[in-house]
C-alpha cells in the first residue's frame, strides 16, 4: 500500500505540513509506504489549461498520485478555504488519476478549527472522482503546536491523528481488494 501525502502550504515551518509529516512518521511506523509531495519544495508553475508542455515538478506530482492507493491532502485556511498552493496543484490533476481513491483531508487554521477549508477540499476531491474520508484533521489555536520531537504538543490531536489515519488506511485497504475483485 501507498499513500501519497501533499503538503499544500508555501510557508517555511507551515503548522499543516508539520502535521503532514507527524502523520508521515504514523504511517511508516505501521508498514505504509508513502511519499510526501511539499509545495515549499516541489513549486509548481500557475495552472494553465493552455500550457502545451508539462513542467518537470507537475509530471512528478501525477506520478505520485497516479502511483498511491490513497491521497493525504493537508492545507493552512486562508480566508475560508484551501491554499492557493494546493488548489494549483488539484488543478494539474484529473479524474484518472484521483478517481476511486480515498482521501483524507487535512487543515490548519489561525482559528478555532479549519473547517471551511476541509469543506471545500472535499467538494474538489468528489469532482475529482475521489472517495473523501469520513473522518478529517483540522488544527487551530491551541492545537497547533509541536513538540521538538516533530509530534503534535496536544494529546487529543495525536490521538485523533492516530485514529483517523487507520481508519484512512482500512479504507484504503477495503478498496484495494474491491478494485482487485473488478478486475
Amino acid at each position: 500500500m501507498k499513500i501519497t501525502l501533499i503538503a499544500g502550504s508555501n510557508r517555511k515551518d507551515a503548522a499543516s505540513t508539520n502535521l503532514l509529516r507527524y502523520i508521515e512518521r504514523v504511517l511508516t511506523t505501521n508498514q505504509v509506504s508513502v511519499e510526501l509531495i511539499d509545495l515549499l519544495e516541489l513549486p509548481l508553475p500557475l495552472y494553465s489549461p493552455d500550457a502545451e508542455r508539462l513542467h518537470p515538478n507537475v509530471l512528478t506530482l501525477q506520478r505520485a498520485v497516479a502511483e498511491a492507493d490513497g491521497l493525504i491532502f493537508a492545507t493552512p485556511e486562508y480566508h475560508g478555504s484551501v491554499s492557493g498552493a494546493l488548489k494549483n496543484a488539484l488543478d494539474y490533476l484529473n479524474g484518472s488519476q484521483v478517481e476511486g481513491k480515498p482521501v483524507l483531508s487535512v487543515s490548519s487554521a489561525g482559528g478555532p478549527l479549519g473547517v471551511s477549508s476541509l469543506t471545500h477540499l472535499q467538494t474538489i476531491v468528489r469532482n475529482l472522482h475521489g472517495i473523501n474520508c469520513p473522518a478529517w484533521i483540522s488544527i487551530g489555536y491551541g492545537s497547533n503546536s509541536f513538540g521538538s520531537d516533530g509530534a503534535p504538543s496536544d494529546e487529543g490531536v495525536r490521538s485523533r491523528v492516530q485514529d483517523v489515519v487507520s481508519s484512512l488506511v482500512e479504507l484504503t485497504k477495503v478498496l484495494a481488494v474491491n478494485v482487485a475483485a473488478v478486475k
